[in-house]
């Protein structure tokens, strides 16, 4: 129960339903019992008429009333139990949907080396099956929970006063009872938390395999991916049955126990009625219902272990997570005023998974209002800049500074706020054409979304779909060919209107033609802009104000474009090699 524990802030805060919902089983349980008890009083009256001598009519009145009284409060107890539900259940549906945001809200807060060490198939069954599982031990387990302990302490409480000795008896079994749960429960949490794992990798694997069916359809692997995931899903299924094999004890277990107690109550009753102990053979009518009453709460029991034992498994996995902290922090709560003035100062990068150092010693500046193009072979630094620049990592040695303040000081939203950045990789979502473009200004007009679409060069090829800007997208963007994902990417990093421009080869999938038509566009809007540029074309460097050459991390070559058509090296020569490609096509 160590890592349920950290849902005790949740029944802080759903206190009143709580103790509501306590309320109501406690009441609907002191109605329930009326039901024994007016049955022994009939069974007495019956008895009464033949020993007594009673009239009929008055047995008939008796017999009539003890009915009305039985129907009145088995609806009033029906009624409470309706109440104590709505109490218990609704709270943890209450419960489900903050966890859920929590869970969603950490995975925001967490920077990209945890999304490099975690697979999304596991993460989305954490915040959905997970999550589900500890809902099923705050509302139904903790509701079967109150109202058994509930239902014991008053039955036992009538039982009691009723028959000591025949209470007794009744309650042999339950320290049996105690020890099955005991040993199954064990079983139970570690078969659970097996099976979870298994989930999560089923849930991994058909993650990966749909987001890249394309390529599973090109190299006719679909047989080769079937057998995997059969294979997987049986592993999976193979859990599922040990953990069902164990679960599926509980119920017969119990409710052969609670027959056992009838079968005593009957035995034991008998021959105390006739030793003359009990008065009334409605006391033993009585305690047979009563035996009855906490059939379902002693059955439930063996299910309520197995939701907790699931649930302490869900919220293990959850909280190791919840725990822990981003290495990227926001290390001011002040706002800071972005003016677009870049520094770097000696600066290297190593990846921590994979320990390749993408950026050495690189130092350079941009002020407000010019660009920058970085060129390079591919693995040679370019994207690493960008991605120290929006602080997606920190920087291992030397400094970044915007505007005179070291990076890490600015506050973090306000320097993404600032940041327009259009990926390497254009991601999309399954949305509108629109709403994608509005992705970076939500509050967008049509008009500006058009005028940046047409800036983008992507507005003519948008009309032409049937339902224009309104056309919903596949996943990833899958209904757009590469080069118009790239230009609506960039439609949705200017229409932000940013301070900080970056463009990470964003070009590389539409023709020299359409390319030069964007750049024209971008410069005439980043006049007082400061733009980044990584790129693997001279076409779209030579009209930035400064040019560096990357490779293997550091900076070989720097200048404009005429100074580094002047000096032997990498830029002249990709610069002629691009040339004759240009004349040949």
């Amino acid at each position: 129960m160590k890592e349920l524990q950290y849902l005790n802030k949740y029944f802080i805060k759903y206190k009143y339903r709580f103790l509501l919902g306590i309320v109501f089983t406690i009441a609907s349980q002191i109605f329930s019992l009326f039901t024994p008890k007016l049955i022994s009083k009939s069974f007495k009256a019956v008895e009464d008429f033949y020993q007594k001598g009673l009239s009929t009519a008055f047995v008939k009145s008796e017999l009539i009333q003890n009915i009305l009284l039985i129907l009145l409060t088995a609806v009033i107890a029906g009624v409470l139990r309706f109440l104590m539900r709505q109490s218990l259940i609704v709270m943890s549906r209450h419960v489900e949907f903050d966890l859920k945001n929590e869970v969603f809200k950490q995975y925001e807060r967490l920077d990209q080396n945890f999304y490099k060490k975690n697979r999304t198939g596991d993460l989305m069954n954490r915040i959905s099956e997970d999550v589900s599982r500890v809902r099923m031990y705050v509302g139904p387990a903790l509701m079967y929970t109150i109202n058994t302990f509930i239902s014991f302490t008053v039955v036992v409480i009538y039982m009691y006063n009723v028959s000591p000795i025949l209470t007794l008896y009744t309650l042999l079994p339950l320290p049996i009872l105690s020890f099955v749960i005991f040993k199954l429960s064990k079983k139970i949490n570690t078969r659970s938390t097996s099976f979870q794992q298994y989930l999560s990798k089923v849930s991994s694997f058909t993650q990966e395999i749909f987001s890249g069916i394309r390529v599973v359809k090109a190299y006719s692997l679909e047989n080769q991916y079937q057998k995997n995931m059969v294979a997987l899903a049986s592993e999976s299924k193979t859990k599922s049955m040990d953990l069902a094999r164990v679960q599926s004890l509980f119920g017969p277990l119990l409710i052969a126990l609670i027959g056992i107690s009838n079968l005593i109550v009957i035995y034991f009753g008998g021959m105390m009625y006739i030793n003359g102990s009990i008065k009334s053979i409605g006391t033993i009518a009585e305690f047979i219902l009563y035996v009855n009453m906490l059939t379902w709460p002693v059955a439930s029991i063996g299910w309520v272990s197995s939701l907790v034992q699931e649930a302490e498994a869900s919220q293990k996995r959850i909280n190791e997570f919840l725990k822990i902290e981003p290495e990227i922090k926001n290390n001011t709560i002040e706002r800071t005023e972005i003016n677009g003035n870049i520094a770097f100062k000696n600066v290297s990068f190593t990846y921590e998974d994979t320990n390749i150092q993408a950026l050495e010693n690189i130092s350079f500046s941009i002020k407000k209002g010019e660009t920058l193009a970085i060129l390079g072979k591919t693995g040679s630094g370019k994207s690493s800049i960008l991605s120290l620049l929006t602080r997606m990592h920190d920087v291992e040695t030397g400094t970044i500074t915007i505007d005179g303040n070291q990076i890490d000081q600015i506050n973090l939203i306000d320097l993404r706020n600032s940041i327009g950045i259009v990926p390497q990789d254009a991601f999309l979502f399954s949305d509108s054409i629109k709403n994608n473009i509005k992705f970076g200004k939500e509050d967008a007009t049509d008009d500006e979304i058009i005028t940046v679409a047409k800036q983008a060069v992507v507005h003519d090829n948008i009309i032409q779909f049937s339902k224009k800007y309104d056309t919903i997208l596949g996943e990833r963007g899958i209904t757009l060919s590469g080069g118009q994902k790239q230009r609506v990417s960039i439609a949705r990093a200017i229409i932000k209107n940013p301070e900080i421009l970056l463009l990470d080869d964003c070009l590389s999938a539409v023709d020299t033609e359409t390319e030069e038509q964007i750049l024209n566009n971008l410069f005439a809007i980043t006049k007082n802009k400061t733009t980044i540029i990584v790129s693997h074309r001279v076409s779209s460097a030579k009209n930035a104000d400064k040019i560096i050459i990357l490779e293997d991390g550091k900076i070989i070559q720097e200048g404009s474009h005429n100074q580094l058509l002047n000096q032997v090296g990498y830029y002249a020569e990709l610069y002629l090699k691009q040339l004759s490609e240009k004349e040949l096509n």
